[in-house]
């Protein structure tokens, strides 16, 4: 007998008298009607690896946190950015004054209404070295008198640079039909030397920053709270007193 022969006949388990399991395992039948393994094969049990499941959620926590990462750099900068340009910028309000007030008409029309003309300056002053003002078409003055309104006029279009002071000079008129009461104290206050009137403005300006990045569009109102001494025509008006009140609408 050779080497293979008897290598073969040692792993043969007929050889040492008792008979080896069979190649084909066959499932036999009980009572119940289900299948089962034959008796001596019993069922391993299965483990199942938890690092295919929990691969993919640990790859997106990943890029969430990368992406906030990301983001929270980008407002930082974004921040200082305008930190930065604000302080380089320096803005200051500009500022707006009636400076003159004169009177063209101030006349009783026959059924009583009150026919106003009146030529307002204007001066607006820009403090800041690194903003211009561009003042757009359609802005608008007008005066009352304890709320009545007795003339408006319209403001032109203009620019202004840096570090710049503008007198605009502005005509006013027109028609106003005042009740009773109105007219009585307008003649009391005329009489007394101390006339209040209220001025309107409201303007849409553009901000120019270096002469080259426009921002926003907003509109600018100043009310402006003036007392007077007289409202005779041809004669020159003094301001006794005025107070200004500024806002924004963007």
């Amino acid at each position: 007998m050779n080497y293979h022969q008897h290598r073969a006949h040692a792993m043969d388990p007929s050889a040492y008298g008792q008979p080896g399991p069979p190649r084909y395992v066959m499932l036999s039948e009980v009572g119940n009607g289900t299948l089962q393994p034959p008796p001596g094969r019993r069922n391993l049990p299965r483990y199942y690896s938890s690092k295919a499941s929990g691969g993919g959620g640990a790859c997106s926590c990943g890029c969430a946190a990368l992406f906030c990462c990301c983001l929270l750099s980008l407002l930082l900068a974004l921040l200082l950015s305008l930190l930065f340009l604000f302080l380089a910028v320096d803005p200051k309000s500009p500022s707006y004054t009636v400076s003159h007030l004169n009177v063209g008409a101030f006349d009783v029309l026959p059924d009583l209404s009150l026919r106003t003309e009146l030529h307002a300056s204007v001066r607006a002053e820009n403090p800041n070295a690194r903003i211009a003002i561009a003042y757009g078409s359609g802005g608008s003055v007008a005066v009352a008198y304890r709320g009545a309104r007795l003339c408006a006029g319209e403001l032109p279009a203009f620019f202004q640079g840096h570090q710049n002071t503008t007198t605009i000079e502005v005509l006013l008129r027109g028609e106003s039909a005042l009740g009773s009461g109105v007219q009585q104290a307008l003649m009391e206050s005329r009489r007394s030397g101390r006339i209040p009137l209220e001025v309107y403005v409201k303007v849409p300006v553009v901000l120019r920053l270096a002469g080259a990045v426009d921002l926003r569009k907003m509109t600018v109102s100043v009310m402006c709270s003036l007392v007077v001494d007289s409202l005779a025509p041809n004669q020159k008006v003094g301001i006794k007193s005025a107070q200004y009140k500024f806002n924004v609408e963007f």
